[in-house]
């Protein structure tokens, strides 16, 4: 009997050795090694050290009393079987390997002993393969898991032939136990890395709408700017096609000058209207409209008013007036968006809130200020999320010019939007 237990065990192990080769060794990322906190990538070292020193007198004290197995034999059999936990950490299937070949050949001296006790398993075997089959559902792919069930399976099976009737067998119920451990914890790992990978997914999505955000935001200020440019050519186009007409006495060399001064402009222009017609989108390609600026703050501010929101203007002295018509046409645009941006802001954000706009001149600069004060009326949730057009628009714009931009809320639950615009041209845009 005992040579045919232990062909049993050599057969056992050959399948073993031969799933762990198919297998692989495991993988060798602690268990929770991504965790954020130090005692949480800890703890499963805690864990498998605490059931290791726990199972290994345990078992030899079992098979010492109960299965009458002399001591040196049930000390060495106990750390074969609860020493693999150790491994479970970092390679769980090597661990698994050796557990499964020692509680297979720790059999053998179980059935020399009372037949009364629990058999093939006994009670301390069925904890530590417990705990062994919670690391692999947590590491291991599915075919791993289904592989090493069955394995599971036919061990108990094979060693359960040699059980005596009148013994309570565990072979089933450990069968049983490590296939629901084994599916749950498989359910569970991969429940968590799908939403590992939805996060991850959300976060290069959000990545990806303000990158769009931003180059949506740069194509349509230099399709607004197109209009400021093509402005300024088409004067160099005249003013040189002009220039022989009322300049008398221009030698042919300078006219010629002047000709050349206009094909290369009236070229940039065409270069400029194919650039157009690229960046310009299919819901925009009709619409020729000037673009505003200051002139039309008081159209603007009307409109909002007329939309629920009371705004009050604030222009500077009026010997100041003039100097703002004088604003370069890209400050100019920029300061009127800028203040549209902020009151439909207002608009989203904070409905029925006053909102307060200010121009004013400060040495070389325009100033523009737009304070509201908070919500009087309920948020929509879906204007309340927002997608952050407008502070993207605002910055691209400010950067354009070269000048800066502070928005943030306000102690009293307003907002806040202040830029500072150079009316000369800066040495190198700012950030």
């Amino acid at each position: 009997m005992r040579g045919r237990l232990r062909d049993t065990g050599d057969r056992l192990v050959s399948v073993g050795s031969g799933l762990g080769v198919a297998l692989g060794g495991g993988r060798t990322e602690p268990l929770f090694s991504q965790a954020p906190k130090r005692w949480m990538r800890a703890l499963p070292y805690l864990i498998a050290l605490g059931f290791t020193i726990v199972l290994i007198p345990v078992t030899t004290q079992v098979l010492s009393n109960d299965y009458g197995v002399s001591g040196g034999l049930a000390g060495a059999i106990g750390v074969a079987q609860a020493a693999p936990l150790l491994l479970a950490v970092t390679r769980p299937l090597t661990a698994w390997y050796i557990m499964i070949v020692a509680d297979v050949l720790g059999t053998i001296p179980l059935f020399q002993g009372d037949a009364h006790h629990p058999s093939p398993w006994t009670p301390t075997v069925v904890v530590g393969y417990l705990v062994l089959c919670i690391a692999l559902a947590l590491r291991e792919s599915r075919r791993a898991l289904i592989g090493i069930w069955l394995v599971t399976v036919v061990a108990s099976i094979a060693v359960g032939l040699f059980r005596d009737e009148t013994s309570q067998d565990t072979g089933v119920l450990l069968i049983v136990l490590s296939g629901g451990v084994l599916l749950l914890g498989a359910l569970l790992r991969e429940r968590g890395e799908a939403q590992r990978r939805l996060v991850e997914q959300e976060t290069i999505s959000e990545a990806e709408r303000t990158r769009r955000t931003l180059l949506e935001e740069r194509a349509r200020i230099a399709r607004e700017l197109h209009d400021v440019v093509a402005h300024h050519m088409s004067v160099i186009t005249v003013q040189a096609d002009s220039a022989p007409y009322r300049l008398p006495g221009l030698t042919g060399e300078v006219r010629g000058e002047f000709a050349s001064i206009a094909a290369g402009a009236r070229e940039s222009l065409t270069e400029m209207r194919r650039l157009l017609a690229v960046l310009r989108s299919e819901e925009a390609q009709g619409d020729l409209t000037p673009q505003p600026g200051l002139a039309q703050l008081r159209q603007l501010v009307e409109a909002t008013i007329r939309g629920g929101v009371p705004t009050d203007l604030s222009y500077p002295e009026l010997s100041l007036v003039r100097e703002l018509a004088d604003v370069s046409p890209a400050v100019d645009l920029s300061a009127y968006r800028i203040v549209q941006e902020a009151l439909a802001n207002v608009v989203r954000h904070a409905p029925g809130a006053r909102a307060e706009i200010s121009i004013g001149l400060e040495d070389d600069a325009l100033l523009v200020l737009v304070v509201n004060g908070p919500a009087r009326e309920p948020v929509s949730p879906l204007e309340s999320s927002g997608t952050g057009h407008g502070l993207v628009g605002m910055s691209e714009r400010v950067r354009l010019v070269g000048g800066t931009l502070d928005v943030g809320p306000l102690p009293d639950g307003g907002f806040r939007v202040a830029a500072r615009l150079p009316l000369t041209e800066p040495d190198s845009p700012t950030a």
